[in-house]
């Protein structure tokens, strides 16, 4: 039996994940985290109050710890949890330079495995394969990401369409830099263009274009549903509470 705990389990990410945890014959939620709902009953557990998660931790053992928060309060979570040895699947995402060292370090001294991804959709791991693909064969290319979310996301751009232009990036012969979004008098270089529209209750739609020569392509995944990034978060914790420690991604994941 994989044992999860969860931190903003009253968040619509958190409800999403804890349904599917209650739903999975080898799995016990153990543990939730939040800081309002303190004292809500869902099945066997109490909702902690996040000021009592190094408590909690050692005293119910998870054996995972998915944690869908804001970057402030992850960066928090994840060294008490490392500090407490739970392994962690993080899909937090708007982490700058400085947090995303900090999160390592404390895996790195806790001797915990830790998945952190800005995307746990198994269409979006598709999406990023097909684009290395694409820019092995498309090099030379005029390279656009277009990504649009809800109103409510409050990172931009989206940590997918950065690990995008990443994937992108890393492929590519010649490094090219990224420009987010133009205005004024701007020559189009080497760059790849990155480009965050919000509006609505779009649960996330990113689109990649290959701009060249008398023609183009598009490559696009769209999620219709949170659904596909909860149940990928969820499969991802069964995975990580099995891994030596270390600091994995989707894409080790799926090499199994």
């Amino acid at each position: 039996m994989v044992k999860i705990a969860i931190t903003g389990i009253n968040g619509r990410m958190g409800t999403m994940i804890t349904e599917i945890v209650l739903s999975q014959p080898d799995m016990e939620l153990v543990a939730g985290f939040d800081l309002g709902g303190v004292g809500r009953q869902i099945g066997k557990i109490t909702v902690s109050h996040v000021d009592d998660m190094d408590k909690v931790l050692k005293e119910k053992k998870p054996d995972a710890l998915i944690d869908f928060t804001i970057a402030q309060a992850a960066v928090q979570n994840v060294k008490t949890a490392a500090a407490s040895g739970v392994n962690l699947v993080v899909g937090t995402t708007g982490f700058d330079a400085a947090q995303k060292e900090e999160m390592r370090s404390a895996i790195h001294n806790g001797k915990v495995a830790a998945l952190i991804s800005p995307n746990y959709s198994v269409g979006v791991q598709v999406f990023l394969k097909l684009l290395k693909e694409a820019t092995r064969n498309l090099e030379g290319c005029d390279i656009e990401i277009i990504e649009a979310h809800h109103n409510k996301k409050k990172d931009a751009p989206s940590g997918t369409a950065l690990k995008a232009a990443d994937v992108i990036a890393e492929t590519l012969s010649e490094k090219p830099g990224y420009v987010y979004g133009r205005e004024g008098v701007a020559p189009r270089g080497k760059e790849i263009g990155i480009h965050a529209v919000r509006g609505g209750d779009i649960v996330g739609d990113h689109t990649v274009l290959f701009a060249c020569e008398g023609e183009r392509i598009e490559i696009k995944h769209q999620a219709h549903s949170r659904m596909a990034f909860a149940s990928g978060a969820v499969k991802a914790a069964r995975w990580i509470a099995s891994q030596k420690p270390g600091l994995y991604s989707m894409e080790d994941m799926f090499k199994e």
